[in-house]
């Protein structure tokens, strides 16, 4: 009897895996780097609530319409290639920014190409890194390395913006692009010589091969439609994201005009954030949640909201309130997203893996792009906190009303369908 790709896993499957996912965390944080370093040149170069979230607008736009379609691509494709590519992408464009900024020729709209050069690589990469994390480590550790996953976001949240605020006033712009470069390249290395396993692929009636990707396409649609929990939670995900994703786009607005501090205040309200994320990781590992684990997640949805809602309230005068929602977010970061992912991942077929988390990824960030093109004009009239305000009055309100909706509390008890690959 063949043995699936789980079952065949070896027993030391730590060092492959962990050196992939070590190569990913240097080219994370370089990533982090030069994120903080354009963000914060366009605020001083424009100052424009506008600019800021149609940036960050041209970065959603790929996961949206591509996702359902990469999706089904990466079921298909090497994994293994397709993120040497995705990398080398993301050095490629960086190389180009080094020369924009050394020849002193960058202009804003540049930032729009980089930022959808980008996107498209990492419309490619993060469906391909989740799904072969299935396939490289054991099912009991995938909660564990969910958590690991979770930690590294925050230590990146912690180091990051001070770093990248520091390297700002120290380097010149091409040398912080420069690091990004090398980061990338460091995450291509260990790809060239680790392999990673691929899942078995369902064909269609005898003699037809494999299913058409449009078959495969709607495949990962229908999983997710037969599961009424998980398509609650995407809708209110969505609506989550029309709110948060302006809010958070806007931060630099927020601290430079509102508060009317700096960069190195931007890079330690999101250091706090991340020490949060450390702290709400941490105690998750320890505490392990409720038993039914999305009870924990719509506890951390509540405490993103009230996190939110300080953000929001906070005065000019009250930096520091600031500052205490924002570690309140980040701590309920991995309280509310690590029991659910680790959820999903644990319950869907390897085959189908990266059809379903580029679906849910297009579902959950599909109104995103109207969010951030309705709130730049109106925080240009109204202010930014206007959208905190909105977004963690929405998370509060979601979060308690999902208690009495029983397709959300019994999310574990799976799907209602099975869906078969062939379309």
């Amino acid at each position: 009897m063949e043995k699936s790709p789980e079952q065949q896993l070896p027993r030391t499957w730590i060092a492959p895996f962990f050196t992939i996912w070590t190569g990913q965390a240097f080219s994370m944080l370089g990533s982090r780097l030069a994120q903080f370093a354009l963000v914060w040149w366009l605020t001083k170069e424009t100052g424009s609530a506008v600019v800021l979230t149609s940036a960050t607008m041209v970065a959603l736009l790929p996961g949206v319409f591509l996702g359902p379609f990469v999706g089904a691509l990466v079921d298909r494709w090497s994994r293994r290639y397709i993120m040497i590519v995705a990398d080398g992408l993301v050095a490629l464009a960086a190389m180009w920014l080094v020369y924009l900024f050394w020849s002193g020729t960058m202009q804003v709209w540049h930032v729009y190409v980089i930022v959808l050069i980008r996107a498209i690589g990492e419309a490619f990469h993060w469906p391909a890194m989740a799904a072969s994390t299935s396939l490289m480590v054991p099912r009991q550790h995938l909660s564990r390395v969910q958590g690991l996953n979770q930690t590294l976001q925050g230590l990146l949240s912690i180091a990051a913006p001070p770093l990248g605020a520091l390297l700002y006033e120290l380097l010149p712009l091409h040398g912080i692009m420069a690091i990004d470069v090398l980061t990338a390249l460091l995450a291509i290395l260990p790809l060239l010589f680790v392999a990673i396993p691929q899942p078995r692929r369902a064909e269609g009636a005898p003699g037809e091969g494999l299913p058409s990707l449009w078959a495969d396409v709607r495949a990962g649609l229908r999983y997710i439609w037969g599961w009424p929990g998980l398509l609650a939670i995407l809708i209110m995900a969505t609506l989550i994201n029309f709110l948060l994703t302006p809010a958070f786009s806007l931060l630099p607005l927020l601290i430079e005009k509102h508060f009317q501090r700096e960069a190195l205040d931007l890079g330690l309200l999101q250091a706090i954030f991340g020490i949060g994320i450390v702290a709400g990781g941490l105690v998750l590992s320890v505490w392990g949640g409720f038993r039914r684990r999305i009870l924990t997640t719509l506890v951390g949805l509540i405490g993103i909201g009230l996190g939110n809602l300080l953000m929001g309230l906070a005065p000019a005068s009250a930096f520091g309130l600031a500052v205490a929602g924002g570690f309140v977010v980040g701590f309920m970061q991995p309280i509310c997203n690590g029991p659910l992912l680790a959820t999903v991942q644990a319950s869907v077929a390897p085959e189908l893996q990266g059809r379903v988390f580029t679906v849910i990824n297009s579902l959950v960030t599909a109104m995103s792009p109207l969010g951030l093109a309705i709130a730049g004009p109106v925080v240009d009239a109204l202010g930014t906190q206007v959208w905190f305000l909105l977004g963690g009055v929405a998370c509060v309100l979601m979060g308690v009303g999902s208690f009495f909706v029983p397709a959300i509390v019994h999310l574990e008890a799976g799907r209602d369908i099975v869906v078969d690959g062939t379309g």
